[in-house]
Parts: C-alpha cells; structure tokens; sequence
C-alpha cells in the first residue's frame, strides 16, 4: 500500500495539522519515530523522545537532565568536562580526583596546563625551579641534590669539583684520591693508563698503578714462590733481613711446617724449623 505524500512513513497516519519528524526525508508521526529510532539515555536507561534534547558524545546519548557529572552530579550542559573510565567528570572533580599534585606547593596540576615530571613527581611550570636562582629550569639539563635541582651552571657556582687531571667539572661519577676529585675515566694507571674506577690498585709516590703494573715496577717478590708481595686484602707477609715471604710460603725448607710465630734457623738461602735445623751450622 502506497501512502499519501503527508502520511506517516510507519503506520500511514495523515500528518496534517499533526506535529511530525523528518527523518531522511521521510516524515513520521511522534510516536512512531520514537518507537522506532529514538536513542537511549546512558544515564537512566530510558528512551530520548523526539520532545526532548538528545546529547550525544563518542556515540553515547543522554537526557540533558541525566548529563551530570558522576562525582558531584552538577549539570555539564555547556561546560566543559572530561570523560575517564566512561565517567562524566567536571574539570573541578577530575583535577581533585585524577590530576596530579604539584610536589612543590601540593595543589593541583589542572588539566591543560603544563606540568613537569622528574623521578616520577610533578610540578607546575612555574614551581619546578633552580635551588639557586629561582629560574624556572623547563626542559633545560638539571643536576639533583638531596637540597634541591640545580640548573648546570648553579651548580657548577656552587657545588661542583674540579678533576684534578683534566681540570674539567665533575657532574656525576666522582672518584677521590688523594683527598682529590677525578671523573671516572680520568682515573687512570699511571703505567699502562687503564681505568681504575672498578679496579683494584696500588699507588706508588702518589701516583695509581693497575695490580698488575705495580706488580712488574715495584712489588717485592716472595723469596719461596717469586711472586709478587702486595699486602692486598689484609694479606701478611714475613721479612727478615733483606728477604720476603707471603706467610703462606714461610715454611721449614726440608719439612714444610709452617714457621709464622716460630723460631726458625737459616742456612744460606734456605729456612728450617728448630727441629730441622738442629746440627745445621745456622746463620743465627
């Protein structure tokens, strides 16, 4: 069946002198439009008739009078709001609850303004400052203190030691020898000029030697193994006259007892316990 060119699309009604509703063209009567394409609110679950006002937001729909903010239920017709987790959030609301808080002066960083992070805290532009000059540091390189950040040349002013190598300022990684300051990778052997940061080392004339380097220049050599004596780690060693032994290697020359905190008696070179050495011309 045909209908007239003023009839409902939907039951054919005549919409003459009856208030209707366009939709693609087509005219409806009230009830069969909201019957058959009216939204639903997000809010109350109910339908939005055609008498009422549909707002719409990211394909979700709601009364005007059900459009609240969810935390305090104030009207966001007209003003602006943010949305998280689906939640309606005036910008008062969503600032108290989901925005961060400045670390300076503890107020909230209000949606849109700039902040700055550091080590997981944030601050205001403005409150994000150089310990020394008040300058706001921004985006420029910043040194930490347990008394605050510091833009690089405050710092320097206040703070900063000199490598005695090369003279340069020290930002991070500060080595002291001597009761001296020295960046990382200027602390270097004096004999073969590897990095010392994370070695063991020895020093001569106030002068930093490799173990190895130290060993070869000037390390005394025990006279039982030949090798070097470096005290190292609280290791002891025996002298006697002009000789040297690791006190592992201060043993009887025929019997191998140990001889640290004993009496010995020597022959030439060689070492001997009293027992060992009883009949032995001595040379003591």
């Amino acid at each position: 069946m045909t209908t007239a060119p003023f009839d409902c699309q939907y039951c054919t009604t005549s919409l003459l002198g009856k208030k209707y509703v366009l939709k693609d063209d087509n005219p409806y009567c009230v009830s069969c439009y909201d019957r058959a394409f009216c939204n639903f609110c997000e809010e109350c679950k109910g339908a939005i008739e055609s008498d009422s006002m549909d707002l719409f937001y990211k394909g979700r729909h709601w009364h005007k009078g059900c459009f609240n903010c969810t935390k305090c239920n104030q009207s966001l017709v007209e003003k602006p709001f943010v949305t998280k987790y689906e939640r309606l959030l005036c910008s008062e609301c969503y600032s108290n609850e989901c925005s961060s808080k400045c670390f300076h002066c503890k107020k909230t960083i209000m949606p849109g303004s700039r902040k700055m992070e550091f080590k997981g805290n944030y601050w205001h532009e403005t409150c994000f400052v150089c310990e020394h000059c008040r300058q706001p540091i921004g985006t420029k390189p910043l040194i930490s203190k347990e008394s605050g950040y510091y833009c690089v040349p405050c710092f320097q002013k206040e703070f900063a030691h000199y490598c005695s190598f090369c003279k340069k300022v020290i930002t991070s990684g500060e080595i002291t020898f001597r009761d001296e300051p020295w960046h990382k990778e200027c602390f270097l052997c004096s004999g073969c000029r590897k990095e010392l940061c994370e070695e063991e080392f020895m020093s001569k004339d106030d002068y930093p030697f490799c173990l190895d380097c130290y060993n070869h220049l000037y390390a005394k050599r025990c006279s039982a193994c030949t090798k070097p004596i470096t005290g190292l780690r609280g290791a002891k060693f025996i002298c006697f006259q002009d000789r040297q032994w690791h006190s592992e290697c201060f043993n009887c020359g025929k019997c191998s007892v140990s001889l640290v905190g004993e009496g010995f008696l020597t022959q030439n070179e060689e070492i001997f316990c009293r027992k060992c050495g009883s009949g032995v011309k001595t040379d003591i």
